[in-house]
């Protein structure tokens, strides 16, 4: 005998949808990432709750998910900024200085790569190669390029997006 009983779910009721129509397709499974993609997209990252619900869904082991959640650096585990500063660290911007580039940001913002800032304005992180070696040391922020970055911008290129946010608001 197997248990009819309903689980209520925190994902939105299009995502409990998609999934439940994927479960119908053959290899449910193979449908993983691309629900996760869909919970990561409206939520900004994928909590322990909605990695639990997606495997209750798509009916495979929790830890399956988990392992594909952590394995690709695309899906996030915690929240993020508003804001996402990713520091080039491939060969061209690190010749160029770009760990100093990533020091500075860690210093002004207070947090180290991975985290978010306490205002959950900024999260920083770290990329290889975005394709723009002649610009090195490059800075993304969100899909904004800065190039030839040196540490003593930071402070300012910080104060920049701040000021534009609430530009915004």
């Amino acid at each position: 005998m197997s248990c009819k009983c309903q689980m209520k779910f925190s994902l939105d009721e299009d995502i409990v949808k998609y999934a439940k129509e994927c479960t119908e397709n053959e290899y449910p499974e193979s449908y993983l990432i691309s629900v996760l993609h869909k919970v990561q997209n409206r939520y900004g990252y994928l909590s322990e709750i909605h990695l639990d619900e997606v495997a209750h869904l798509l009916q495979v082991p929790t830890a399956n998910v988990y392992g594909v959640a952590t394995f690709y650096h695309y899906f996030k585990l915690k929240p993020r900024g508003k804001f996402s500063i990713s520091v080039c660290l491939g060969t061209a911007c690190f010749v160029k200085g770009a760990d100093s580039v990533l020091d500075a940001f860690k210093n002004e913002l207070g947090i180290e790569l991975g985290e978010t800032s306490s205002d959950c304005i900024f999260s920083l992180e770290s990329t290889r190669c975005i394709g723009v070696c002649a610009m090195a040391p490059v800075v993304t922020i969100n899909d904004r390029v800065y190039s030839n970055v040196v540490p003593a911008q930071v402070p300012a290129i910080i104060h920049e997006v701040k000021e534009n946010m609430q530009v915004e608001a």
